[in-house]
């Protein structure tokens, strides 16, 4: 069961906007990441629970910021109900998507898991709802992933398998890139692995995705 502490950035100007200590572990029926984040001088700002079936999809999600709420889950696409801080208002919402983004590093493993391109197999697309704090207001973007590389490295617990992946925003043409080791992330934009108590879990080989394209 990995272990540890993200430190989280503004990936432009670099202000740091503060810390996610998680734990997440892989199972029988899927995967599943919980955490709690803080800001800058270590207050709290949310929570991130996030469940994931043997495929990747999100059976369960639960966001919180600034008392703002999400929960949501893989039905019709994808739906969600949030919350505002007062906890009278509750607003649905329903989009025909494959998966959940948003802030967490949890975000990028799980669309991964979920897409599971293929090593020089050219880029897969996905729409996905992504949720932003701190209102976490709802937002629907479309992404392609490529997995561009996969190195393995000698560790005191093994070897440890590190794929890159390209990950390109449709609609701005904005590209980035994102190194993960099973199911934690080792840098991303905005997102840095500070400590890692335990090794990465690692997910069984997955099949070469057949794509998401509309």
């Amino acid at each position: 069961m990995p272990r540890g502490r993200y430190s989280l950035h503004d990936p432009h100007d670099h202000t740091p906007l503060g810390e996610e200590h998680f734990h997440c572990a892989t199972g029988p029926s899927g995967w599943r990441y919980v955490s709690q984040i803080t800001t800058p001088s270590g207050d709290h700002a949310g929570s991130v629970d996030l469940t994931l079936d043997d495929l990747g999809r999100p059976i369960r999600l639960e966001l919180n910021a600034a008392s703002w709420q999400v929960r949501g889950a893989a039905l019709d696409g994808v739906t969600w109900v949030r919350t505002d801080p007062t906890g009278t208002h509750a607003t649905e919402g329903n989009v025909r998507a494959h998966a959940f983004t948003g802030a967490s590093p949890a975000f990028l493993i799980a669309t991964a898991r979920l897409l599971r391109p293929a090593l020089g197999s050219g880029a897969v697309r996905t729409r996905l709802v992504a949720f932003a704090p701190p209102v976490l207001a709802p937002r629907t973007l479309d992404q392609s992933w490529a997995l561009v590389n996969r190195t393995a490295h000698s560790t005191d617990n093994g070897p440890l398998t590190v794929d890159e992946y390209q990950v390109n925003d449709l609609e701005t043409g904005e590209q980035h890139a994102i190194h993960l080791a099973g199911d934690v992330v080792l840098s991303a934009p905005g997102i840095e692995l500070e400590d890692l108590e335990t090794p990465p879990s690692v997910f069984t080989e997955p099949e070469a995705s057949d794509g998401f394209a509309d």
